[in-house]
């Protein structure tokens, strides 16, 4: 019995000066922590929509809260503030008042899709709190602000004493992917050969359920979200649980190049015009001519 006594010792004492570590690294962040605003931004040259998000937030707070520095956690070792400053203006027509302060994270690798070949989504979702960890040790700000859709960083982030924003523009698991999986349906979070398994479809729906729970937990835990739809908005709310701290805003769109385009156009060919979308700040029209096609999206 007693080597059995030792080896459980040991095992408890490990654990124990693991979480005295972890607290100490915790501890101090806290009291090392900046007034500043820290974006967590992992891929900062995807070039989508989240990025322009990301670079007109770090303008507004520049402009709004000069006495705020804007830091970057960015998973792109090449991203340097002077980089990063003129890609804003390049790519997006961003102008920023200076250069933000750049943190370059080394395990980024935990948050990509090809990592978890199985159980992507709760793995990505682990892999960016293991992620934040590194971020945020290295560099602990007042506001934690979450433009990528990492909501399982938020408890961690409050735990380092931060307060939490976010701009979710989509959320990491939504009620339509759990009904698609009930009802049998074969799509791009449902596989086929799941879709035709009931015992597999109902072990699915477990999972689906379970990460839905976990998802709404974190989540509650923003201070402030941001959502850029209606939809996302609808969904967020019955998820996360917080509708008083939830606001719709919608997306910066760059508009300069629709509004040189001439309002008087010639008639001469039929046009086809086909609504794609119809929520109230997104409408899609695609405009076809026997010449000439375009393709607008506002």
């Amino acid at each position: 019995m007693a080597p059995y006594g030792i080896l459980i010792w040991a095992v408890i004492t490990a654990v124990l000066a693991s979480i005295l570590i972890l607290a100490s690294h915790v501890h101090n962040a806290r009291r090392n922590r900046t007034t500043s605003v820290a974006f967590f931004h992992p891929y900062t040259n995807d070039g989508g929509g989240g990025e322009r998000v990301l670079w007109c937030a770090v303008k507004a707070i520049q402009e709004e809260s000069p006495d705020l520095d804007c830091i970057v956690y960015t998973g792109d070792h090449d991203a340097s503030p002077d980089s990063l400053l003129a890609r804003a203006v390049d790519r997006f027509g961003v102008e920023l008042l200076h250069p933000p302060k750049v943190v370059h994270l080394y395990r980024r690798k935990w948050i990509e899709e090809s990592t978890y070949p199985r159980f992507t989504m709760i793995g990505q979702s682990f892999g960016s709190v293991y992620l934040s960890w590194e971020a945020l040790c290295k560099f602990t700000p007042l506001y934690y602000f979450d433009t990528s859709g990492y909501a399982f960083t938020y408890p961690l982030a409050r735990i380092f004493g931060c307060r939490v924003i976010c701009y979710t523009h989509y959320p990491t698991i939504s009620l339509d992917m759990i009904s698609r999986v009930r009802e049998g349906s074969s799509m791009y979070n449902n596989n086929a050969s799941i879709a035709q398994s009931n015992w597999l479809s109902q072990c699915k729906i477990v999972y689906y359920t379970f990460f839905s729970w976990m998802y709404g937990l974190v989540g509650s835990c923003a201070d402030l979200a941001m959502v850029n739809s209606s939809w996302t908005q609808s969904h967020i709310e019955k998820l996360w649980g917080i509708p008083d701290r939830i606001k719709r805003v919608y997306p910066p769109c760059d508009t300069s190049g629709l509004q040189v385009l001439p309002l008087e156009r010639s008639t001469e060919y039929p046009a086809i015009i086909s609504v794609a979308q119809f929520r109230p700040e997104k409408v899609g029209y695609k405009l076809i001519s026997t010449r000439y096609y375009s393709y607008l999206d506002s």
